[in-house]
């Protein structure tokens, strides 16, 4: 699926906690082609056009799944770009959104017991997943989402709307239980079992050096690092 331009208009900006802001845009062009897992591209130069050089942008997972005809994102503000959002960014704001990228859940993996590790805004591509009809195809899949505290946790909603009824959900809250506890995650479901992991580069690489250390095969670990 090759990657496209659309011009697109923020149409809902929440602020749940500080320095956290979920947008929804919707495209003013055709509709918004992607496959669940997938990141996008946003630019918020107002002078680009459409052609041309490509303006500066920064990447976000896909929130929403590809049935939704609207994308949402969520982010933290942590450097220039995207403090730059917070500051400008508002309903009727006008982006350019370009998409999608990404084969997170287009590799090769076994669906069936399959385990999903997220730290924080790191659940996000998980979401287009769970909350899409393909998720139906995993067997007996396992989910681990760890969050500052039960506040932070503000997908329960779309947890709830999850396509897989059989889901096994269970969280890490960091001000009660501590960080994700990921030996434990391993003693619960072993080497035969295909791990995604998304949230904090640090906690991907840790994660990832940790199961493979413990004789998960590379290729099990599948993670959302493209940052």
């Amino acid at each position: 699926m090759l990657a496209k331009k659309y011009r697109s208009k923020v149409v809902s900006v929440q602020n749940p906690f500080d320095s956290i802001y979920t947008l929804e845009f919707e495209s003013l062009g055709g509709g918004f082609k992607y496959l669940p897992g997938q990141f996008l591209h946003l630019a918020i130069d107002s002078l680009y056009d459409g052609s041309g050089q490509w303006p500066d942008s920064r990447c976000f997972s896909m929130q929403s799944n590809p049935d939704n005809p609207r994308i949402k994102i969520t982010y933290a503000v942590k450097g220039r770009f995207t403090r730059q959002i917070e500051q400008e960014l508002r309903v009727g704001s006008e982006v350019w959104l370009k998409l999608p990228y990404g084969d997170l859940f287009t590799q090769p993996h076994n669906k069936a017991n399959t385990i999903f590790i997220a730290g924080g805004t790191g659940i996000t591509p998980f979401l287009s997943l769970f909350t899409h009809e393909s998720f139906n195809e995993y067997i007996n899949p396992s989910i681990y989402l760890g969050f500052r505290s039960k506040e932070y946790n503000i997908y329960h909603d779309e947890m709830n709307r999850s396509c897989n009824a059989s889901k096994s959900v269970k969280y890490f809250f960091e001000n009660s239980d501590g960080i994700i506890d990921i030996h434990k995650i391993y003693n619960e479901n072993g080497t035969n079992s295909d791990y995604f992991i998304s949230g904090p580069p640090i906690m991907i690489k840790t994660f990832k050096q940790s199961l493979i250390a413990k004789g998960v095969l590379a290729k099990q670990v599948l993670t959302d690092d493209w940052e």
